[in-house]
């Protein structure tokens, strides 16, 4: 089960990436955790990004895409894998599903969960308040607004994109976890369901 999980941030995917990972036996592939784990074992394409990180510059999609790949061929990925802060843009959407064709893989499925944004920011002021500890930079309703009007320029386009190639499921992120992860379980199962009645 190869999957991708797209929503805002506080969307709630790395609650149910966590719960495919388990159900699934499936590794959740973050893209800060492969460039970090490259540069590390210095490995050809983890010095390249060491140079570049060391710059202060952004890496480039073609050598994030060059991590994902090195990554996939490892053993644990052989069942599948979900992609977690990658892809983030049209571009990189593209060049991942080129990369995946040339391995001889394909995307099982997108998953997006839809939230309300207004609600979101309710949700962060709301934890704040209840937890009485000082709140992380990155945790403020100010930070998520910034994070949010990033994620509309930059990945909300993929929902397009990937509804157009009829990879993307959707489910309502605003519900209570076990039902989100219900819906997704749901929803995959339809989805396989009808992969197969297509490929008989």
């Amino acid at each position: 089960m190869r999957l991708i999980l797209l929503g805002p941030p506080g969307a709630g995917k790395g609650t149910q990436a966590k719960r495919l990972m388990e159900e699934h036996g499936i590794p959740q592939l973050s893209t800060g955790d492969m460039l970090r784990a490259a540069v590390r074992h210095e490995t050809p394409v983890g010095l390249k990004a060491k140079d570049i990180m060391a710059r202060g510059d952004l890496v480039p999609d073609d050598v994030v895409v060059q991590i994902v790949s090195d990554r996939i061929e490892e053993e644990d990925c052989r069942p599948g894998f979900i992609l977690d802060g990658f892809p983030r843009t049209v571009a990189q959407a593209e060049a991942l599903e080129a990369m995946l064709h040339e391995h001889g893989k394909d995307l099982d499925a997108v998953i997006e969960l839809q939230v309300d944004e207004e609600a979101l920011a309710e949700r962060v002021e709301t934890r704040a308040r209840e937890s009485g500890e000082a709140v992380r930079e990155d945790d403020t309703v100010e930070a998520l607004k910034n994070r949010l009007s990033v994620y509309r320029a930059q990945t909300a386009p993929l929902i397009d994109h990937y509804a157009q190639i009829g990879k993307l499921l959707t489910v309502d992120g605003m519900q209570e976890i076990e039902a989100v992860s219900a819906d997704i379980r749901r929803i995959l199962s339809e989805a396989q369901n009808e992969k197969v009645r297509a490929a008989g």
